[in-house]
């Protein structure tokens, strides 16, 4: 029986971080990806595994293999990548939905689907829970992905309705980590590139607004324990860190981070933070502040606070000014180059604090609704751990 596991966008940085994952967990892994906006160097350190192998392939054309499951994550999935080709965007979250859904039907593999908070569009409801349906724009410059991820959860469903297909539809939220683009438009690895630079970091508006931020490896997590729930459990699911805090903390702890060879720079940064208003009325990606959510076949553990997220190591000042200064101007895409990737000198994982995975409580039956008084829009991710985020 053939036991391989395919993702799709494997090597992007969620993809990449997905496959060291199943390689961990001794699984067969089949990365897929045309390299759009993913790169080789997210996944050079698997090429030499037994248990690894790599297919350069846009999914908007069919795929004939045999695997046992499909993580489905092809996609652009930043604003600054998605915009640069709209259409680039929308079909390989419509035809290439198609084909992994069709590849499944013949093969009776189980489906997992990479969605995103943006299917919400721009909510009138806070928080966001899995059964409300948003408040969208069909024409905008941002609804080739959100549009192309909403036909791509319709897309599943009906396959499920029609098909008995076993799907996972999971809604991802803010998530930060190693192999971030530098330039892929996220305020995390912005203020990190502009802090090493010693730029001032742009703060839009007056810097109270908040967010929750995932880290990869929890995520990552989620969405193996989402592929190995019972079939009844076809999402969709809201992940992410209900945990907020505000964005001009986030920089503060960002240009604390920094330190060592560029300490005077970021206390000028600090000292120089600029607030320039048009934004803090979109809040497209904003998690909720609030109660933990959890359902009895979606268990949590206790999440990597930020804080321990931004280690810092003895590494940052050679490799965070590669970083810093190597091409990190160029704002587009390119499908043949390779680009620099924020790696483990400037995003390091901190340490999972040990726990078993349990629910909150007997009477955390179902989903309940997190809230939040801070932020035009906020949501009720799944909580992939119970603590805090940590930021003092």
């Amino acid at each position: 029986m053939n036991n391989t596991v395919m993702v799709t966008g494997g090597a992007g940085f969620l993809g990449s971080h997905l496959c060291d994952r199943l390689i961990e967990q001794g699984r067969e892994v089949l990365c897929v990806d045309n390299l759009f906006t993913g790169s080789k160097d997210n996944i050079r350190h698997l090429l030499a595994s037994e248990h690894f192998e790599f297919m350069r392939h846009d999914v908007t054309f069919p795929l004939y293999i045999e695997v046992k499951e499909i993580y489905n994550l092809a996609c652009p999935a930043s604003p600054v990548h998605y915009q640069h080709d709209p259409v680039q965007t929308t079909k390989p979250s419509v035809h290439g939905a198609i084909n992994m859904l069709g590849l499944a039907k013949r093969l009776r593999a189980r489906i997992f689907q990479a969605s995103t908070s943006e299917v919400y569009g721009d909510p009138s409801v806070h928080p966001q829970v899995e059964e409300y349906w948003g408040n969208v724009n069909p024409i905008g410059i941002r609804s080739c992905y959100d549009e192309g991820k909403r036909c791509a959860e319709t897309l599943f469903f009906d396959y499920h309705r029609q098909h008995a297909l076993d799907i996972k539809v999971m809604r991802i939220f803010n998530t930060y980590g190693r192999r971030m683009h530098p330039n892929d438009g996220r305020v995390v690895s912005n203020f990190i590139v502009q802090a090493l630079r010693g730029n001032d970091i742009t703060v839009f508006g007056d810097g109270r607004q908040s967010r929750g931020f995932c880290y990869v490896d929890d995520l990552v997590r989620a969405m193996v324990l989402m592929m190995d729930a019972p079939p009844e459990m076809t999402g969709p699911l809201n992940v992410g860190n209900p945990k907020e805090f505000t964005i001009l903390e986030l920089a503060e702890r960002v240009l604390h981070k920094i330190g060592g060879h560029r300490r005077s720079a970021t206390r000028a940064c600090l000292a120089t933070i600029r607030s320039s208003g048009g934004l803090t009325s979109r809040r497209r990606d904003q998690c909720s502040d609030g109660s933990p959510r959890s359902a009895s076949t979606m268990d949590s553990r206790r999440p990597s606070p930020i804080s321990e997220s931004f280690s810092r190591d003895d590494h940052w000042s050679e490799r965070s000014r590669l970083v810093a200064g190597h091409d990190s101007d160029r704002p587009m895409p390119s499908a043949a180059a390779h680009r620099p990737y924020i790696g483990d000198a400037i995003l390091k994982p901190g340490p999972l604090l040990p726990s078993t995975l349990t629910s909150p409580g007997p009477k955390s039956k179902g989903l309940s609704p997190a809230r939040s008084s801070t932020s035009r829009r906020s949501s009720s991710p799944r909580e992939i751990a119970s603590s805090e985020t940590s930021i003092r």
